[in-house]
Order: C-alpha cells, then sequence, then structure tokens
C-alpha cells in the first residue's frame, strides 16, 4: 500500500473528476457520511465524474494495493474507512425515463427523489425505500425493503441489468444474458463485486396510492399495537404496513402537536383506490383513538411521506434483524423494553410487516437474503449521552425475544456488521456460498473491500 506524490500527480492528470489526499482540504466534506459517528479517514479520494473515471480510479487502487470502497449519498456507511481508497460517486446522478419500455436508468449516485420525480410523469413509479433521499443503487444492491414490499417484493427483483466497473477497471454489463452470475450476485449481495455505475430499473403504473401513517397517542398505544399484530396474521398482500413506537423530543423543529410526546406511528400504503384502502384499513382505524390521521390518497410523488424519515446528517446507533414471527408475548416485551414507561434509550422502535410478494424470489434466482422474514425490527438511538446504554438495553431484549428471531437477515438491516457470523448471516448459506464463488471470479485478489474487517481478506 504505497503511492508517492508523483503517482497522485499522475492520477490527478489522469481523472477529470477530483482526488484528495488524507489531510487535504475538502477531504472530510467529500468523505462525509450520514451517520455522522462514522468519520472516514481514507489514504486517497476520488470525486469521479464519470465512468472512465471510476476505471482509473480502480486501476490506481489495484497497482498501488489500495483496497476500494464506494461511497455515493453516505448512508450505507457503518464502519470508518481507515485507509485505501473511497469512489465518491454522487456526481454521477443522470436519470432518464424509457416510457414506453417502463426503465429507469440511474446513475450510481442517484437519489429516490430523483428517479420519483422523472417517472411521475409518465405515470410510472419505482419500487423504493421509505426514504427518497437515500442512493437508489446502494439500497437496490442489498435488496431494499420499501413501503410496497408485500405488494411488489424486493427493488432488487425490478432491475433489469447493471454496468460494472470491474477489479481489472473493465466495464461490464451484468444481465440475465450477459454475465448471468454476476447480475445475480448484485440483485442482494450487496457489495465486494465491483462498482455499479448504472443501473436499469423496471417501473411499475401506478400515479396514486391510499397512504400514510396513523398516530396513537401514549394511552391507546398498546391496544392499537396488539390489534396491528393480530391483523397481519390475515393482512392481504396488497397491504404493506409497519409501526414505530416514537419518542418525539421536545424541541421547536418537532410540530408542536408532537413534541415531546410518545406515540405509536402505524404506516399503511395500498396501491389502489381509497375506497377500497379504507376499507382495508378500517380494522386499524378503529383499533382504538386515533390521535392524528394520516391516511389518505396521496400521489406516488409523495411516497416518502409515509415514513417520514429525517433526512439530515445525524450520530446514529442503531440495530436491526429480522424476525420469523411475532405474537401478543412479543408485544408485551416490546412495550416493556421500549414502551412509553420504559425510559428507553431509543427514539425510535420500527417494525415493518413483511411476506407476500417478498416470500417469493425472482425467475432466474437473485442473491437477496432475507425472503424467510416475517417481520424487520429496527432500533434507532440519536442521542449520544445514551449510546453507552444502547447495547445493553437492546441485548437484554434481544435475549428475552429469541425465539422469535430468523436465523436469516438481510444486508440492508443488519446494521452494524461486527463479525464473520454476523455478516454470513445476512444471507441463506447455500446464497453466501455462491456469492463468495462469485465475488472470487470477478474481484480474486479481494480488492474491493466488503464485510468486517476479519472477513475483507477472504472476499
Amino acid at each position: 500500500m504505497t503511492f508517492s506524490p508523483t503517482d497522485v500527480t499522475s492520477l490527478r492528470a489522469a481523472l477529470t473528476g477530483e482526488v484528495f489526499e488524507r489531510g487535504d482540504e475538502g477531504m472530510a466534506a467529500a468523505v462525509a457520511a450520514q451517520n455522522t459517528l462514522v468519520v472516514h479517514d481514507p489514504d486517497i479520494a476520488v470525486a469521479v465524474a464519470d465512468e472512465a473515471d471510476v476505471s482509473t480510479a480502480v486501476r490506481f487502487a489495484a497497482e498501488h494495493d489500495l483496497p476500494v470502497t464506494v461511497q455515493a449519498t453516505g448512508h450505507g456507511a457503518w464502519r470508518p474507512v481507515a485507509s485505501g481508497l473511497i469512489i465518491l460517486t454522487s456526481s454521477l446522478n443522470s436519470v432518464s425515463v424509457d416510457e414506453n419500455e417502463r426503465i429507469a436508468t440511474i446513475g450510481a449516485g442517484a437519489r429516490w427523489s430523483a428517479v420519483i420525480d422523472k417517472a411521475a410523469p409518465f405515470g410510472l413509479a419505482p419500487i423504493t425505500g421509505s426514504s427518497p433521499h437515500v442512493g437508489a443503487i446502494g439500497y437496490t444492491l442489498g435488496g431494499g425493503l420499501g413501503p410496497l414490499s408485500r405488494s411488489h417484493g424486493f427493488t432488487a427483483d425490478w432491475v433489469r441489468g447493471f454496468r460494472v466497473v470491474l477489479a481489472d477497471g473493465s466495464v461490464a454489463a451484468a444481465t440475465p444474458a450477459e454475465n448471468p452470475d454476476l447480475f445475480w450476485a448484485l440483485r442482494g449481495g450487496k457489495g465486494g463485486l465491483g462498482i455499479v455505475t448504472e443501473m436499469r430499473l423496471e417501473l411499475v403504473p401506478l400515479r396514486t396510492l391510499y397512504a400514510g401513517s396513523l398516530l396513537f397517542d401514549t394511552p391507546n398505544i398498546e391496544t392499537a399495537l396488539r390489534t396491528w399484530v393480530d391483523w397481519t396474521r390475515t393482512a392481504p398482500d396488497t397491504v404493506t404496513t409497519s409501526i414505530a413506537l416514537l419518542s418525539m423530543p421536545p424541541i421547536d423543529e418537532v410540530p408542536e402537536l408532537l413534541r415531546g410526546k410518545f406515540l405509536l406511528s402505524m404506516r399503511f400504503a395500498y396501491p389502489g383506490g381509497p375506497a377500497e384502502g379504507a376499507r382495508l384499513l378500517e380494522p386499524l382505524r378503529q383499533a382504538a383513538p386515533v390521535y392524528l390521521d394520516g391516511v389518505t390518497e396521496i400521489p406516488a410523488t409523495a411516497m416518502g411521506s409515509i415514513h417520514a424519515d429525517p433526512d439530515q446528517p445525524s450520530p446514529i446507533w442503531d440495530l436491526g434483524l429480522l424476525l420469523g414471527h411475532i405474537d401478543q408475548d412479543f408485544v408485551t416485551e416490546l412495550l416493556a423494553s421500549f414502551g412509553p414507561d420504559a425510559n428507553s434509550p431509543f427514539v425510535a422502535t420500527e417494525i415493518r410487516h413483511l411476506g407476500g410478494a417478498t416470500y417469493r424470489d425472482v425467475d432466474g434466482g437473485s442473491a437477496v437474503g432475507g425472503r424467510t422474514g416475517a417481520f424487520t425490527l429496527t432500533l434507532i438511538g440519536v442521542v449520544p449521552p445514551l449510546f453507552e446504554r444502547m447495547p445493553v438495553v437492546a441485548n437484554a431484549f434481544l435475549e428475552r425475544v429469541r425465539r422469535f428471531i430468523s436465523p436469516e437477515t438481510n444486508i440492508n438491516f443488519s446494521a452494524r456488521v461486527e463479525t464473520p457470523d454476523h455478516f454470513a448471516q445476512a444471507w441463506p448459506p447455500e446464497t453466501f456460498e455462491r456469492l463468495a464463488q462469485v465475488r472470487a471470479t470477478y474481484d480474486p485478489e479481494g480488492l474491493f473491500a466488503f464485510g468486517p474487517a476479519e472477513t475483507v481478506a477472504q472476499l
């Protein structure tokens, strides 16, 4: 891992984009992650301007034995990069839509908001995640579970092709016909395969949907939550729901009606008309007195309002996993640890209902992990003085609900992947083994660092 000032000068001359070395002014801002606890300090960062820059940067890294990581919007950063070369793709943010083929061609740095806006004039929409602020490609490479997951599956299920810069700097197509093993791996395998510069994604006809959130105040949280858990047992595949226990801070940035309150947010999304949507929602609306009812017909461009995820960088401690099932005993444990009277250090405890289309793999198969999961569980903390308590509270809860936890998770919902075993649990064993084989084929020297530090050298 050596390079000289002359080597860096030559790299700068070969690129259209910008090069930062450790200590350069602008490096910290260029590599900043959404989670401000993750502070990158690589040897070199390359803010690429085009696909040719990506190839040049990869060849430079290979020549100088620098491990390569990639960052677009910074949402996927879960551990600091302390060496090597980071390729920054935020400028590769082009989006175009072929309305006849219903295909969006998406650059490596594009956010979902740009894809949504480009598709909307044609009455089309992507199957996105909960936040339009997130980068489209990094999210999709891990599978992608969003507000329409039960009706439409993982976002990766809708990918029709990739362009990828490989470890030797060459550019390859990955489709069902070209490099099908790489195509299989990129739909859910997340990393360690190459740098995706472009993705072709099939869009769905969708102008409006019946969606939003029901908020329940503290006295009615338990009744509403228990009703939702029972309701999910027979919920139609056309409806995707989730809940979040929310501790709203008493600060001016929070709307007055929510400020300082502890609430249950029950999210609902039905990709159909308001009459049928209201009928399907009625058992949840009648579960308990609703504090604020925000479920209505919305344009597809407002998909992000369902979860209303924050979009500003902040310090985050989080934990994620999948659940095989839940019942009323699980609710009792959940409320004891994270309910209104628990004094929990977490600002949000979220559970998303899976199933329906997420259970079904695509024709030809994919590397998506987590298809056997029935629910996701995510704990989110944002108050630094409480960070020390968070793993203690989380681990105590997980011990009490271990019988509900799925042995398989999904890499996007794994939060901090700290051990090889934790990493392997993001896929079924046979998928994990096949991914290792594909990575060894396309990146035999392990240039593209991926996984916990203990496993990077093996990938």
